[in-house]
């Protein structure tokens, strides 16, 4: 591990920058129209190019695969569609002597109901796992013991007549809850993550890492004021309650620590975790990774929604500024469960390309750590797919008010001229557009115009510059649709100024700013009073 410039052990995961690949859709080497984990081996070169620091993987586990991987029936295994175990071990060493980090998908709040666990539990109310999954009585009249909702729709409870309980669910019927509050389920999940870092990967993603405990007593929750005055709008009934008691639950601090406890373990390891918690997310993720004994890190969804203006993102960095006084978050503009970033923010006359190469540079200039998602360094938009070739169980019962998450799951373009864009010699598991076929990587390579171009070129930028990796920010008002802050540290005082409008805008430079060097080519060299951006431009500077 490399030091700091105090001397002391520099932390990899402060300011790093992580790749997400979703491994059914990275690179198939079977023919059989699913990507796996030689496939991700093979194309690990591409992503160590872009100059990013950590790999994290999508689930890959046993999976009967009714949520694609996020129902885990062995945590100790590779789905065969995936490949072996020994497969993920080569791909872990040639990480490795790339000088990437291998982060895994950790799913520990459900199992799949396919699951040997689960299994047991269901088969009576006295086996050994009977108590390791949350189950609970009928009320009087055979209904529901609460009115939880499942993220994915309908009543997070599902009638089982060998127990004749209910048991709760906060995704799909197969994705039972495990009991957080049996410790001995706490030690099972635990000696699963024992078994990964003893193959050498180097940290985790917590999926939905606030859902683990609910509430003993089962209270229901309350309805959000705007939906009982029925302005609410949203598609999912799940987004009509406060969810005060099926999740973030106060013993999770408690479970967290046992989590860090066995990751400190262990050199040079961390996680970072998800966190899904409407009205709450900022203040839960300074829960979760303050005091430096829980999480290093989490990521919310506040920047992954359709909002895009200097406004937006200035309120939530700020919002967590303010609400994180020792923690670290992980920013991320696209991944597996939501509309591609490019197509959420281009305007009707806009061009992806610009939003495209306009992103990686706020990104890269945010502070904190930031997550990629495949094909974003290629300008991919979210692909329009047909009812008949939807995979996502959210698309297909919600459709046509949600049409799922499969538009931003398609296969990654690598060759222009190869069928099915070099992803598989089969039929893809989903379509492969042709719009993103015209953006193939090898189309891209060379090209110093391109979007990938872009992401390498500022992700060096980056590296090359303390101050973006792990300074201080500070904002400076502007007016209009233009972001401005300081970034400082190592050394360094950077000034970031972006126009976020579809036109022109200048920027006046503070009166007391002192000097400013350009450090982008090409870019304005900040020796006017004023600034002058174009449409989606950005300015990076040198402070004296």
């Amino acid at each position: 591990m490399a030091d700091d410039n105090t001397g002391q052990k520099a932390e990899w995961w402060r300011g790093c920058v992580i790749y997400q690949v979703y491994p059914r859709s990275f690179q198939d080497t079977t023919g059989d129209g699913s990507g796996d984990l030689k496939g991700i081996t093979a194309r690990l070169a591409h992503i160590a190019s872009l100059g990013v620091d950590a790999v994290w993987l999508s689930p890959f586990f046993k999976s009967p695969m009714a949520d694609m991987g996020y129902d885990v029936s062995d945590y100790r295994d590779v789905d065969p569609m995936f490949g072996s175990l020994e497969d993920f071990d080569a791909l872990v060493a040639e990480a490795h002597r790339l000088g990437l980090k291998i982060v895994i998908d950790q799913v520990l709040s459900h199992s799949s109901d396919k699951h040997e666990w689960f299994v047991e539990s269901r088969a009576s109310r006295d086996n050994p796992k009977a108590d390791w999954y949350v189950w609970a009585d009928t009320k009087p009249d055979g209904n529901a013991p609460n009115n939880w909702l499942s993220v994915f729709g309908g009543p997070s409870w599902e009638w089982d007549s060998t127990r004749r309980q209910y048991y709760m669910h906060n995704f799909l019927a197969s994705q039972p809850d495990l009991n957080f509050h049996n410790p001995e389920v706490q030690d099972a999940l635990l000696d699963t993550v024992r078994f990964w870092l003893e193959r050498g990967v180097d940290g985790f993603r917590l999926d939905t890492v606030n859902y683990y405990f609910h509430d003993r007593w089962l209270r229901s929750n309350p309805p959000l004021a705007s939906s009982v005055a029925g302005t609410n709008g949203e598609t999912n009934t799940y987004l009509y309650q406060e969810h005060l008691f099926d999740k973030t639950q106060p013993e999770n601090l408690a479970f967290l620590r046992r989590f860090r406890a066995l990751l400190d373990e262990y050199e040079d390891r961390a996680a970072v975790g998800e966190i899904g918690d409407e009205g709450r997310s900022l203040q839960t993720l300074a829960a979760y990774t303050s005091g430096g004994d829980k999480l290093q890190m989490c990521y919310t969804f506040d920047l992954l929604g359709s909002q895009f203006s200097a406004a937006h993102v200035r309120g939530c960095v700020e919002a967590f500024e303010h609400a994180v006084a020792d923690g670290w978050v992980c920013w991320a503009f696209s991944n597996h469960d939501v509309v591609r970033h490019v197509s959420r923010w281009t305007r009707p006359d806009g061009a992806t390309d610009a939003v495209a190469k306009f992103s990686i540079m706020l990104l890269a200039c945010l502070r904190g750590s930031i997550c990629l998602y495949q094909g974003e360094e290629l300008g991919l938009e979210e692909a329009e797919l047909a009812y008949e070739d939807l995979r996502d169980p959210v698309g297909i019962r919600f459709w046509p008010g949600v049409k799922g998450r499969d538009g931003c799951r398609t296969p990654m373009a690598w060759e222009i001229g190869a069928d099915n864009a070099g992803f598989s010699t089969g039929k893809p598991w989903l379509p492969v557009p042709a719009s993103h076929r015209a953006r193939a990587a090898d189309a891209q390579n060379g090209d110093e115009q391109s979007v990938l171009s872009a992401y390498r070129s500022t992700l060096a930028l980056r590296r090359r510059h303390p101050a973006l990796v792990s300074g201080s920010i500070r904002f400076l008002d502007a007016e209009g649709d233009v972001l401005a802050f300081i970034r400082e540290g190592g050394g360094q005082r950077l000034l970031c100024v972006f126009n976020f409008a579809g036109e022109p805008a200048n920027w006046a430079l503070p009166p007391d700013i002192g000097a400013v060097a350009a450090v982008l080519a090409g870019a304005a060299t900040g020796e006017e009073e004023a600034l002058p951006l174009p449409a989606l431009g950005c300015f990076l500077g040198r402070l004296d």
